[in-house]
């Protein structure tokens, strides 16, 4: 039995990319953590450049003389408390409670003001005992590790202030959830990269 053209069915042509544009959220998100990336070679460099020059001191003081490990307790404390608050506001998101967020995010920015304000009284006091960053090639590089880490929580307060204020205005709609979710991976970042500072730069110098 002959088939005519009109019986013939041909396959689909193959399609070889999207005909529909991707989700904006998955673009910010992948976005981010390329940035975040970005930012752990950053800090990577300035580790390694301690590491390396963490015991030039050229006859000047050492971490042992500088360094006050029961204040750093106190600031680590503080940027601990704020990564386990801002954990808690973002629990309160996932339940729509808009005002305890709220509440929970105002608490961890307390405790990164207290942090932030806390580095800044140890840099004065070390630059006022003439152990400031054109002193060695250790402490250039411990200002600069340290300096960069508290630059950057001090981006992560204003940004935080900024999107308190957004919540406040527009409540919690997707484009105000996404940017949560995008500065707790930044703030939990930053965490991760003083566990570093603590346990490396201070310990360790105080050990040296």
């Amino acid at each position: 039995m002959n088939s005519t053209a009109a019986d013939i069915v041909h396959p689909p042509e193959p399609t070889f990319y999207c005909r529909q544009d991707p989700p904006p959220q998955n673009g910010t998100l992948l976005g981010f953590w390329i940035y975040l990336m970005s930012d752990s070679f950053i800090f990577a460099a300035l580790f390694a450049c301690n590491a390396v020059l963490g015991g030039n001191y050229a006859a000047g003081p050492s971490g042992r003389d500088v360094f006050d490990l029961t204040g750093l307790a106190v600031n680590t404390a503080m940027l601990l408390l704020s990564s386990v608050t801002f954990g808690f506001a973002m629990l309160e998101m996932a339940r729509e409670r808009q005002r305890a967020m709220l509440g929970w995010l105002g608490v961890a920015g307390a405790f990164a003001v207290a942090f932030v304000t806390l580095e800044i009284h140890e840099f004065i006091s070390m630059i006022a005992a003439g152990a400031g960053p054109d002193r060695s090639a250790f402490l250039s590089s411990f200002f600069a590790l340290v300096g960069t880490h508290g630059l950057h929580v001090t981006l992560g307060i204003i940004w935080l202030v900024v999107l308190m204020a957004q919540v406040g205005k527009h409540g919690l709609n997707e484009d105000n959830r996404r940017r949560l979710r995008c500065l707790s991976l930044f703030w939990h970042f930053l965490d991760l990269v003083w566990v570093g500072v603590f346990s490396y730069v201070y310990l360790v110098g105080v050990l040296r």
